[in-house]
């Protein structure tokens, strides 16, 4: 029996944003993965080591979601309309950050208020787990989610750029 031939996941560097260069990547489902502070050698190492599948170098597949990550973050966009591969993420990761990616913007939740959210009332570290491997963040606004506390807590780009993320959105902060 043949194999059908895995897919190709495309990706390319958004320049000069306001939290520095963006990588991205889609697969003809939608985006796979959003990353910064990171060379593109990295990038594609750690996406090969998550997606066993070609790449491709291709930012034209990628102009829907530059423009909208440009104007999110220049203050303009509220909501990403961008398609979404939920397909690449473990059941748990999905739950946690599909309910993540439903938090309005300019509004917070915590790890506890998710895991209530999605019927699993003591996971709240499980939550925080897949918050921290979240592969999409800004689209899947993982910095709108703070500990019990009301305070910031971990995030992939720095708690900086949390803050940031935050005040852009005009979210309350304790």
């Amino acid at each position: 029996m043949a194999h059908s031939p895995k897919p190709t996941i495309y990706f390319g560097n958004i320049s000069d944003t306001p939290i520095g260069d963006i990588w991205v990547a889609c697969s003809e489902r939608g985006l796979v993965a959003v990353d910064w502070e990171q060379s593109e050698s990295a990038f594609v190492k750690n996406l090969s080591r998550r997606i066993k599948t070609p790449l491709e170098n291709n930012p034209r597949r990628l102009t829907h979601t530059d423009s909208q990550l440009r104007e999110y973050l220049a203050g303009e966009r509220k909501r990403f309309t961008v398609a979404i591969d939920w397909s690449m993420m473990r059941s748990f990761q999905r739950e946690a950050l599909l309910a993540t990616f439903a938090i309005p913007y300019g509004q917070t939740s915590t790890y506890g208020e998710i895991a209530m959210q999605i019927g699993r009332p003591r996971s709240a570290r499980a939550v925080g787990r897949a918050e921290a491997t979240n592969p999409m963040p800004l689209v899947i606004p993982c910095h709108r989610v703070l500990g019990s506390d009301g305070k910031l807590r971990g995030y992939g780009g720095g708690l900086n750029i949390k803050k940031w993320l935050l005040r852009l959105e005009g979210a309350v902060l304790a």
